[in-house]
């Protein structure tokens, strides 16, 4: 069994309570007995929620703030998942397993995040920015989110995430998404990892991929935090 600290990064407009406590991710890792690390992101959860984008440029290096000393697990999911394979792609050496939630092709991609921002900031989810641009203004609408903050998060200068970056991350990792996720396929971003292997959740999408029993089981397994 491995006993290393578990690091829990949730999803844009979430939070460490609702991506990982409400859904029980926390009470079974404890349970496996594995300690559990769970940061609010820069702009989410009690975490500070600047509205200036530039406060947001080195979203992923933050969460070195977070880490112990020695090499930890860790489970990202969407935003979360993104930037932990960027951090894993420089410090690789601060992790130990990882497991990726809700990433797929469409993050390799190069896209226009400002429909989505406006919506946010807006709190338009019946506008003109496209079906993702609403269900993310409906969901950053609630849980005491702070859009403006929301919408400095989505402009921050950043670059996406690559082929050479998932190259470059050596940790066993685990990469699981829904079939209806909107994210798309993760075969190319398996591809490129040196040690990867993909859970495909059938009738899954995006939103309802953190509270998958098959995405929990698939990632408790991995990890050997199987609950005794």
């Amino acid at each position: 069994m491995r006993n290393e600290p578990v690091f829990l990064v949730h999803g844009f407009a979430s939070s460490f309570e609702l991506n990982w406590r409400k859904p029980g991710w926390v009470d079974l890792l404890r349970e496996s007995g594995r300690e559990v690390i769970g940061p609010d992101v820069l702009g989410h959860g009690r975490a500070e929620k600047p509205h200036d984008p530039a406060a947001y440029a080195d979203l992923e290096l933050s969460l070195l703030e977070h880490l112990p000393n020695t090499p930890v697990d860790a489970v990202g999911f969407s935003m979360g998942g993104q930037l932990l394979l960027k951090l894993a792609s420089t410090h690789s050496h601060r992790f130990g397993r990882l497991v990726i939630g809700g990433v797929g092709q469409r993050n390799l991609e190069e896209s226009d995040s400002e429909p989505v921002a406006q919506a946010i900031e807006s709190g338009d989810s019946a506008g003109e920015g496209g079906t993702l641009a609403r269900a993310f203004a409906q969901f950053g609408a609630g849980s005491a989110n702070d859009p403006k903050a929301l919408a400095a998060c989505m402009r921050r200068p950043r670059g996406r995430l690559t082929i050479e970056d998932l190259q470059r991350v050596t940790n066993p990792t685990l990469l699981v998404v829904g079939d209806k996720d909107f994210v798309g396929s993760a075969d190319s971003l398996v591809a490129a990892l040196p040690d990867a292997r993909l859970k495909v959740l059938r009738g899954v999408d995006h939103f309802g991929t953190p509270q998958n029993f098959g995405f929990i089981d698939a990632a408790l397994a991995f990890l050997e935090a199987l609950p005794e």
